[in-house]
């Protein structure tokens, strides 16, 4: 890499590597119908049931018994969820299913959507027909009209800025917003992720455009499956490109500025938001319909968890990442000793076509509902450590652990910086 893209990153390496299949099923009973024109004010009586019965109730689910710490108190957040990305086991629930406005964690669909069609190293000019229909007050990373950006550079300004410039762009690229949009519904639909419906791929509101913390943390356990999703996701600080310029000499320069991520619980930018110990990603988001969302992914004592945190009505500073801290504490001392609610489901390709006549489990309080991982944990096998390619990430713990992720089965390698780098 070029001396003028360094980057600083903390990453999860969560490189898979499908090694089998499972016949799982995907029940057709458990669809969630059309989307509303809006969300709704107060949860619905029932939601879908996609991952297990008891995620279809309202209010917060959890299977507390001897040994397993309660929930902390203060968490105000409308929806959210707590579970382990590798065994996709959900520790606890509160209205998971709820369909609300997802601001830019929306971006981790788009994300996952479109990365893999280009190299890093594509070249793009930039037209104006590119940064057409973003809406007022979008968040912007500083993407100029004439000038040419690679898309590496564009991906930085979506995960650390999260512009809604670069993603129109790549949207662009991808054959327009509406091709674009198109195919994220696609994705969703296998990733099964049926409570969203997508209708900006940066996430800016739009009547109907919905999400909830479950579907939003499949995306997430989906794009952390990509090297350089989970690169892109954890990079710190970076330089983007300038605009082209003459100096006093008349040379023409294009100077880099320094861009970071605004994840509060990644950079620990502000004063009441320190850095969360094990954090690697994901992305926030935050609009008017929506409030603040975020869902973030971190390791600590062998368990990986991503915690999704949807419109905290709590007003105070940066809460939607201080909630997030506190179930991502409760879920590290629950890991193991809870009883889970339910799972994150495998992906269609990954669990098979829903099969005529298949029937929902009951989903009681005392174990996971069907529809997802079968058998749980795999043994432990060795894998080298891997990923880092030379862009900064520094050596800290390395190692694999083959689990399986809805009915896939992965290697998670975990590499962790030992002090921080440029």
């Amino acid at each position: 890499m070029p001396a003028h893209r360094r980057t600083r990153r903390r990453s999860l390496l969560v490189t898979s590597a499908t090694l089998l299949s499972l016949a799982l099923t995907a029940p057709a009973a458990l669809a969630a119908p059309a989307p509303p024109p809006s969300p709704s004010v107060t949860p619905p009586a029932s939601m879908s049931q996609v991952g297990g019965a008891q995620l279809g109730r309202p209010g917060t689910q959890v299977n507390l018994a001897a040994g397993v710490p309660v929930l902390p108190k203060d968490v105000t957040a409308r929806s959210w969820i707590v579970a382990d990305a590798e065994s996709g086991e959900v520790l606890a629930a509160h209205n998971a299913h709820w369909r609300l406005a997802p601001a830019s964690t929306m971006k981790m669909l788009f994300a996952d959507t479109v990365l893999p069609k280009f190299p890093a190293s594509t070249q793009h000019k930039v037209v104006a027909a590119d940064l057409a229909g973003m809406g007022a007050g979008s968040s912007l990373v500083g993407i100029k009209e004439n000038e040419t950006y690679t898309v590496h550079d564009l991906w930085l300004g979506v995960f650390l800025r999260s512009g809604n410039d670069a993603v129109h762009v790549l949207s662009s690229m991808n054959g327009g917003v509406e091709a674009t949009v198109k195919e994220m519904n696609q994705h969703a639909e296998e990733l099964q992720a049926l409570d969203t419906h997508v209708l900006s791929p940066d996430g800016y509101d739009a009547p109907g455009q919905v999400s909830s913390a479950y579907d939003l943390t499949l995306f997430a356990r989906s794009g952390l499956q990509k090297k350089d999703f989970r690169e892109y996701c954890s990079t710190v600080k970076a330089e983007f490109p300038g605009g082209t310029k003459k100096d006093k000499s008349g040379k023409v320069i294009r100077q880099p500025f320094e861009i970071q991520n605004t994840n509060r619980l990644l950079s620990g930018t502000d004063h009441d938001v320190p850095v969360y110990q094990g954090i690697a990603g994901v992305k926030n988001g935050n609009t008017t319909n929506a409030g603040a969302t975020f869902t973030g992914v971190a390791e600590r004592g062998g368990h990986v968890l991503l915690v999704t945190v949807m419109h905290p009505e709590k007003s105070e500073h940066n809460e939607v990442y201080k909630e997030t801290a506190r179930l991502l504490d409760w879920g590290f001392q629950a890991a193991g000793k809870v009883q889970p609610v339910g799972e994150l489901v495998a992906p269609k390709s990954v669990s098979g076509a829903a099969q005529p006549g298949a029937t929902a489990s009951s989903g009681t309080a005392g174990g996971t509902a069907s529809g997802g991982v079968s058998g749980g944990r795999a043994a432990a096998s060795a894998a080298t450590a891997s990923g880092s390619s030379g862009m900064g990430i520094a050596f800290g713990i390395a190692g694999g652990v083959l689990v399986l992720l809805g009915g896939g089965a992965f290697v998670v390698n975990r590499r962790w910086p030992a002090g921080r780098r440029r």
